[in-house]
């Protein structure tokens, strides 16, 4: 494919130090896994920062971690209805049941408005995912947390480096979630991290991620609810390289998904495409099209695009109403219009940072082509 979601390039200090790791025999969580977590943290604020193997693990520890808060099986965390599938899983995996809002078409985020109606004695957390890169109004959502006592996770793995009125996203909630997936700015080929300021929450987190060990006992001292999600040391040394280099990441994938944006002002009347506000910096995650009329036909752009050598994805559709696997929860179609609507007439593709003028103005040429026959 010409336009790909991304592409990992290991330079010499990530080879050095896979080098480094495999000389001392010790992959496992080690010192660079330390080394990446505290470089994590000093690029966005974070206090604290434990490194797992992937974002779905980072999602699951972070719902594991709300028993230590009173939460118990069965209760409640409400989640947009139109996010990867991992943010349905990790909640049901610990434990929990979703409980899903609608989401807005233009952003593709979670509607804060209909958030409040959802609430019962029983929820115990809001999972506010950014997708795509774009922020969810924080601001509105924590209120409606502090509120009500609830606790908010952040879902950033689409968005690092992205900002809200001000402030990183991850520090608006109580802790975040990160993906390092080849799509992702940073790339560890596999790896995920929670971040959080709170002091109580950290410590649990770090447990969590070791089959629920006292926090720092290497020993079989199991006192809560966990599982095996560290990150390895070879994970980690391909993600030290690539903090290094983060802000000439993101700057040059939001060089590219601005190019996409501007050379596509002309086909607004056919789709919704990626927008920033003055109050926010979007995480250049990638391109995104959901078509204003569904006669314009998903399949056939999806094929158009494929066919062109840019590969592209669903914009993930509904998990309740539109994935089998949360089919026994009891949703039906209709219940989420705006995420079955996405669902069915939304995809994107990458912007990564390895992407050339002419591979955009190509991408965008495809575009064309296809909107012109209508």
């Amino acid at each position: 494919m010409r336009v790909e979601f991304g592409e990992l390039r290991i330079d010499e200090k990530a080879r050095q130090n896979l080098l480094n790791v495999v000389e001392t025999n010790w992959a496992s969580g080690g010192p660079k896994v330390k080394k990446f977590e505290e470089e994590w943290g000093k690029l966005f604020d974070y206090k604290y920062n434990i490194a797992v193997s992937s974002g779905t693990s980072a999602d699951l520890s972070a719902c594991l971690s709300l028993y230590d808060f009173g939460a118990r099986r069965g209760d409640e965390v409400i989640a947009p209805a139109l996010a990867f599938a991992a943010v349905g899983e990790s909640i049901l995996l610990a434990g929990f049941k979703p409980v899903f809002v609608d989401v807005e078409k233009e952003t593709l985020n979670i509607n804060p408005g209909k958030i409040e109606e959802k609430i019962t004695p029983r929820t115990r957390a809001i999972m506010a995912v950014h997708t795509m890169g774009k922020p969810c109004e924080m601001d509105s959502i924590v209120d409606i947390a502090r509120r009500n006592n609830l606790y908010v996770i952040e879902d950033s793995c689409e968005a690092h480096g992205a900002k809200f009125k001000g402030k990183y996203v991850g520090n608006w909630g109580d802790m975040a979630t990160f993906s390092y997936y080849i799509a992702h700015l940073v790339c560890c080929g596999e790896g995920g991290m929670i971040s959080t300021n709170n002091d109580m929450i950290a410590p649990i987190l770090r447990s969590v991620r070791t089959h629920g060990r006292k926090d720092g006992d290497l020993y079989f001292n199991h006192v809560r609810l966990g599982h095996n999600a560290k990150m390895n040391d070879l994970e980690a040394s391909i993600g030290l390289s690539e903090i290094d280099r983060f802000w000439w990441t993101f700057n040059k994938r939001k060089e590219n998904l601005n190019r996409l944006i501007e050379r596509t002002m002309d086909l607004k009347e056919y789709a919704y495409f990626n927008t920033e506000n003055s109050y926010e910096s979007v995480c250049p995650h990638g391109f995104s099209v959901t078509l204003k009329d569904p006669k314009y036909n998903l399949a056939k752009l999806s094929k158009f695009l494929e066919e062109n050598s840019i590969k592209c994805k669903r914009n993930f559709g509904s998990m309740p109403t539109q994935h089998k696997a949360f089919e026994f929860l009891g949703y039906k179609l209709g219940d989420f219009p705006e995420a079955e609507y996405i669902g069915d007439n939304g995809l994107h593709f990458g912007v990564h940072q390895y992407l050339t003028i002419e591979d955009l103005d190509y991408a965008s040429d495809v575009l064309h082509k296809y909107f012109k026959r209508f």
